[in-house]
């Protein structure tokens, strides 16, 4: 049981060498912590002995508490009130007997049951409507459950070490190691959660009941570490990269990887763009050519800006079997350990933690068993694959605009400059209102187009959907910059700084143009949204 001290009790620890300090009623020991406190030795022995709430949250973020919490609080302070408890989603209201309908009407499922509870700090717009009491037709009482699931983990065992892994340029393998172990790997996949190829199940989800929502909030609750390369680390190769292997890959071979990737226990990442092609997919030279006794491709050619590469265990690799063009691109699964396979750690302007990589391949031999679909038919292959990539970079720049937002609301309620609050200046408000407003829009649409893919097949959600996946990408990440900019306003040169109270929004400032270039540029989005939408309306009847 934690001791509880009085406030004469701590007043008596008042000098440098045995310095006990009061925050938020919690009373830290603080004498050996002075020579690692960023503001140095004297701020610590001004606030020795007394309360250093104010002082605290002026300059500080509350996750410096829950960081340094188990190390140095000794106790609280007396008549503290407990803290209150988190609260438990309710039990899903049982379903009404069926009702006959006509045939017109059959293939409408029933709605998801509402979830009403409010979750989170409340601050208006910081979290999705429905985390807010808001009623919403897409969710049920799983996903308030992992929900809540995610969030305790990513604030207990992330949060307090992002900015501190972001600069080291690598995060701990334990953490993507719980990804699997927790389950949640097996379920970021754009299908059904594959029991067959692993044991390992989310605690508060049954398999069964796993839908495209369930990955939503995964990657949504993941990203609010305002850290695009801890959130590639754990998923930007991953989420793209066996997604085709699962689709198109031979049983064999799936039945070989499949289970050490779910598990966390392997890594696999996407390798697509060169050197000179990017967004032209069609275009890549990387050669595959068939061995004379037809048992292996013998790959040469280069692949540049691979998410996870370096780290990663096998490449989904685009190659050209075939004739220019999309005819002549094939798919294949290279393993990292292949001879000829060599990587290089690229140093990139954001995204620090999520291991950028170049990769060479010199007569790199590849069965024809590791082949994925069929080949000189891999642009399919790619081209499915990049629904549930772009929808992955919408979900995690909508929550990272969140953060933007939030920061900002929070900084400018703490804030004064001559005389008043931030947010009490019309144009801080203004400031806040814009951003709200792009970010509650992108996020309406996110929602539809993911109930969409829950409704339609892979092959008529690629077809249908890939144009608006593209608009929405570009308004997501067009979105991202403004409030990246914003916010940079609002905190000033804290936000030009590195580390402290502006370290997310200098952290996610640096991170703008990794959403906005891959997975297709903005512009080639939105080209690509009325060219694609044009198309599909014209096939569905479309009267000009």
């Amino acid at each position: 049981m934690a001791k509880v001290f009085t406030v004469d009790e701590v007043k008596a620890h008042n000098k440098l060498d045995d310095n006990f300090i009061i925050v938020h009623g919690d009373v830290y020991n603080v004498t050996e912590f002075k020579n690692e406190h960023p503001g140095g030795k004297k701020i610590l022995e001004r606030v020795a002995g007394k309360d250093a709430t104010v002082q605290f949250d002026k300059y500080h973020k509350l996750s410096v508490l829950e960081k340094y919490k188990g190390k140095l609080q000794v106790g609280s302070l007396e008549g503290k009130a407990p803290a209150a408890p988190a609260p438990t989603p309710k039990a899903e209201p049982p379903k009404p007997a069926p009702v006959a309908k006509s045939v017109a009407s059959s293939s409408s499922a029933e709605p998801a049951a509402t979830v009403s509870e409010t979750y989170g700090d409340l601050i208006p717009y910081g979290d999705p409507a429905w985390y807010q009491s808001y009623h919403s037709p897409y969710y049920k009482a799983s996903h308030a459950a992992l929900r809540v699931e995610v969030r305790e983990w990513i604030q207990s065992e992330i949060e307090p070490y992002v900015t501190e892994w972001d600069e080291a340029r690598h995060v701990p393998e334990k953490i993507y190691q719980q990804m699997g172990q927790r389950g949640y790997l097996a379920g970021l996949l754009g299908v059904k959660y594959p029991v067959e190829y692993t044991d390992r199940r989310v605690t508060s989800v049954p398999a069964e009941e796993w839908d495209h929502f369930h990955e939503l909030i995964v990657t949504d609750e993941l990203s609010r570490t305002g850290s695009g390369g801890f959130v590639w680390s754990q998923i930007g190769g991953y989420g793209i990269g066996l997604p085709p292997v699962i689709r198109f890959g031979q049983p064999e071979l799936k039945k070989r990887i499949l289970p050490g990737l779910l598990n966390g226990e392997k890594r696999i990442c996407l390798a697509i763009t060169e050197p000179d092609a990017g967004s032209d997919v069609a275009n890549l030279t990387c050669e595959a050519k068939l061995s004379e006794d037809g048992k292996h491709y013998i790959v040469n050619g280069e692949k540049k800006w691979i998410t996870n590469g370096i780290w990663a265990d096998y490449f989904t690799t685009a190659v050209r079997t075939g004739g220019p063009g999309m005819g002549g691109v094939s798919v294949l699964l290279i393993e990292k350990t292949s001879p000829g396979v060599s990587v290089r750690k690229m140093d990139c302007q954001g995204v620090w933690s999520s291991g950028t990589t170049y990769i060479t391949f010199e007569d790199v031999k590849v069965p024809v068993d590791n082949l994925i679909g069929k080949e000189n038919q891999g642009f399919k292959v790619i081209m499915t694959n990049f629904n549930h990539e772009r929808l992955g970079i919408v979900i995690q720049c909508n929550r990272f605009s969140r953060v933007l937002y939030e920061e900002s609301m929070k900084y400018a309620n703490k804030r004064k400059t001559f005389g008043k609050k931030l947010v009490e200046h019309p144009v801080i408000r203004m400031k806040l209102a814009q951003m709200a407003r792009q970010i509650e829009a992108c996020h309406n649409w996110l929602e539809n187009i993911v109930y969409q893919c829950e409704k339609m097949g892979t092959t008529e959600s690629m077809l249908r959907l890939g144009g608006a996946i593209a608009g929405l990408k570009a308004q997501a990440t067009t979105t991202f910059e403004f409030c990246a900019r914003e916010a940079a306003q609002i905190f000033g040169g804290l936000a030009y700084s590195r580390g402290g109270q502006g370290a997310k929004v200098e952290r996610l400032y640096r991170d703008v143009k990794a959403y906005m270039i891959p997975g297709g540029s903005l512009e080639i989005m939105e080209d690509l949204s009325i060219r694609q939408a044009m198309k599909v309306h014209q096939a569905l009847g479309m009267k000009l």
